[in-house]
């Protein structure tokens, strides 16, 4: 028997088209887990049985994917809550309008909020099920100059998983967060690219500068798409049966306390 085993598990698995998202459709699909997940729009190569479309930053786009997650899976034993980012200009604290709060909290937690609202009650009643919130370092590690909203909506997330665990563990659902750092996505390699053509150096120049930004990664790289993914797997599984109201940092070491 595989250390690791999903079979007979249905899970959500929210943003699941790019980065540590998509590492964890994989390693779920691969360990034996039925997948659904969700994005605005479908890659042209990403299976249609594994999708639906659905905008999560407003109440209409997760109460269809709570429906369809329902309809097409006849239920959902895990939830992956994977959707985050920021579109928050730089500029500090000044620079952020009511309508840029409003924006980061829709994308960083009310599709949480939403999602579990709709999802978790079925969990309570069968007496089983996992919700995986991934937040992120920067609650505990701001960068005033650009993150300020997105760490504060991170930073609410973990506090509400954190209240949800203790109203729904004894009924036998497991809530858990996983704070990753500096995750290396397209995205992140994107702006590595970018930094590096403005300064004049290469790929790995632009990647230092990234690490400098959050006072150094202390392994000396960010972490790999599937290693958060490997993280999120074991804590879905039966393997962590007893893990449950916690926070578990995937930095490199990045946070320099404990």
């Amino acid at each position: 028997m595989p250390f690791l085993d999903l079979r007979g598990k249905r899970a959500l698995i929210t943003s699941g088209t790019r980065g540590a998202g998509a590492a964890t459709v994989g390693l779920f699909q691969e360990l034996g887990a039925q997948v659904l997940t969700t994005a605005r729009t479908r890659p042209d190569a990403f299976p249609e049985s594994l999708f639906v479309a659905a905008d999560l930053t407003n109440p209409h786009g997760c109460a269809a994917l709570a429906a369809a997650a329902t309809e097409r899976l006849g239920g959902v034993d895990i939830i992956v809550h994977m959707l985050g980012g920021s579109s928050a200009p730089p500029g500090g604290f000044e620079a952020l309008s009511d309508e840029i709060w409003e924006n980061e909290l829709d994308l960083n937690l009310m599709p949480a909020v939403r999602l579990d609202r709709e999802l978790v009650p079925a969990m309570v009643t069968r007496g089983s099920g996992v919700v995986i919130h991934v937040t992120s370092i920067q609650r505990v590690m701001p960068l005033p100059e650009a993150t300020t909203a997105y760490a504060a909506a991170k930073a609410a997330l973990s506090t509400y998983s954190k209240s949800l665990s203790k109203q729904v563990s004894p009924q036998g659902v497991r809530v858990v967060r996983v704070s990753p750092g500096w995750i290396e996505t397209e995205a992140s390699i994107d702006l590595a690219t970018r930094l590096a053509a403005e300064h004049g150096g290469d790929i790995e120049a632009g990647k230092k500068m990234i690490m400098d930004s959050l006072g150094g990664i202390p392994i000396g790289r960010p972490a790999r798409p599937v290693e958060v993914a490997n993280l999120i797997a074991f804590l879905a599984s039966d393997r962590a049966g007893s893990i449950t109201g916690t926070e578990h940092v995937i930095d490199g070491g990045t946070v320099p306390t404990a």
